[in-house]
C-alpha cells in the first residue's frame, strides 16, 4: 500500500496503532530492533510517572535496550493535553531523525494520532475558574445534563462524546464558554499537520474480539498480581491527587480509585476495569477503521515483523538505514 503524499522532501515515521492488549508494545521493539528506531509513546497514561503496572509500561530493561521517548514526563497531578502532546512528539521526532533513525509512534491514543496526521485548533488554555464552575453544575445536576447543554451550542461535537465522558464534555463546554464559538467549528479551522513528515501508518488488530476480550482480562489479573492495587494505594495516599484528574481517568485507575474511596467493592472495581477496557477497545477500533491507508496486521508474530520490513523498503523509505 503506498504511503500518503511521499515527496522527494519529506522524511518518514511509522505509525503502529491498535487497541488495548493488541501487542503494540511487543512488536514495536521489534521492528525498532530491526530497523533501527527510536520508539515514541502515543500513550495518554504512559506520561505519567508513578504509573506503570496499570498502564502496562515499558520495563527499564525493555527501555535500555531501545530508546523510548514521551513515558514518565509528567507528574499525576499535572494535566497532560493533546496539544502538548502534538509539541512533544514532534521535538522527539526530529531529535531521532538526527540521530539517523526512523522514528515509531506506537500507541493507542487515537486523539494524539489524529493530531499528528492533521493538526490541531488553536484552542484556549485551560481556566481553573471555568472548570470549577462546571464542575459544579456536573456534582448538582450530573454530566449527562450537561452533555444535554453542550449538545444545545454544539451539536456535531455532542454527537461524538458519551453522555458519561467527564472530561471531554467539561473541555467542550470551557472552549464554549471562554471563545463563545463551539469547538467543533474551531476544529474544523484547525491547522495543518506539520510538513515535511510522511507517515505510513501500520494498524496492529486482534484476531478476533473474543481473542481481545480474553487478553485483556488476563493482562488486568496480572496486573493486579504485579501489584497495581498497590500502586493505586500509593497514589491515592499522596493527598494531593482526585478522582477528576485526567492521570486518574485511566481505565483501571479509575475503578481502583473508587474502590479505595468506598464507592464500590474490590470485586466490583475488577469487573468494572475489564468492562470499560473492552469498551475502550471498541472505541479505538472505531477510530482505527476510519483511518485511510492503514497496512493492517492480525497479531504481534515474526510474520508481521518480516511484513512490515519488506513494506517498508517497498515504499523507498530507507527503513534499514536510517532516514
Amino acid at each position: 500500500m503506498a504511503a500518503e503524499n511521499a515527496s522527494s522532501d519529506t522524511t518518514r515515521a511509522i505509525l503502529l496503532m491498535g487497541p488495548t492488549a493488541a501487542g503494540k508494545t511487543a512488536l514495536a521493539l521489534e521492528l525498532a530492533r530491526a530497523l533501527p528506531a527510536e520508539i515514541i509513546s502515543v500513550d495518554s497514561a504512559l506520561v505519567y510517572r508513578g504509573m506503570d503496572i496499570g498502564t502496562a509500561k515499558p520495563s527499564a530493561a525493555v527501555r535500555a535496550m531501545v530508546p523510548h521517548h514521551l513515558i514518565d514526563i509528567v507528574d499525576p497531578a499535572e494535566a497532560y493535553s493533546a496539544g502538548r502532546f502534538l509539541r512533544d512528539a514532534l521535538t522527539a521526532m526530529d531529535e531521532v531523525r538526527a540521530r539517523g533513525r526512523i522514528p515509531i509512534l506506537a500507541g493507542g491514543t487515537m486523539l494524539y494520532f489524529r493530531a499528528l496526521q492533521r493538526g490541531l485548533a488553536t484552542l484556549p488554555e485551560a481556566d481553573a475558574a471555568v472548570r470549577a464552575e462546571i464542575d459544579t453544575a456536573a456534582a448538582q445536576r450530573g454530566w449527562p445534563a450537561l452533555h444535554a447543554e453542550l449538545a444545545s451550542v454544539d451539536p456535531v461535537v455532542a454527537a461524538r462524546i458519551n453522555p458519561n465522558d467527564s472530561q471531554r464534555i467539561q473541555r467542550a463546554l470551557e472552549v464554549w464558554r471562554l471563545t463563545g464559538a463551539p469547538l467543533s467549528e474551531l476544529q474544523a479551522a484547525a491547522a495543518r499537520a506539520p510538513a515535511g513528515w510522511t507517515f505510513l501508518k501500520l494498524g496492529l488488530a486482534p484476531a478476533s474480539r473474543p481473542e481481545l476480550h480474553v487478553a485483556i482480562g488476563q493482562r488486568f489479573e496480572a496486573m493486579m498480581a504485579a501489584g497495581f492495587l498497590a500502586e493505586v494505594e500509593g497514589l491515592h495516599a499522596r493527598g494531593d491527587l482526585h478522582a477528576g484528574l485526567p492521570s486518574l481517568r485511566a481505565v483501571g485507575y479509575r475503578q481502583l480509585w473508587a474502590y479505595l474511596e468506598g464507592a464500590c467493592t474490590l470485586d466490583e472495581a475488577r469487573r468494572d476495569a475489564v468492562t470499560a477496557t473492552r469498551r475502550l477497545a471498541k472505541r479505538q477500533m472505531t477510530w482505527l477503521r476510519a483511518e485511510s491507508g492503514v497496512r493492517w496486521l492480525a497479531g504481534g508474530g515474526a510474520d508481521d515483523l518480516d511484513e512490515i520490513l519488506a513494506w517498508c523498503g517497498s515504499q523507498g523509505a530507507g527503513c534499514r538505514t536510517g532516514m
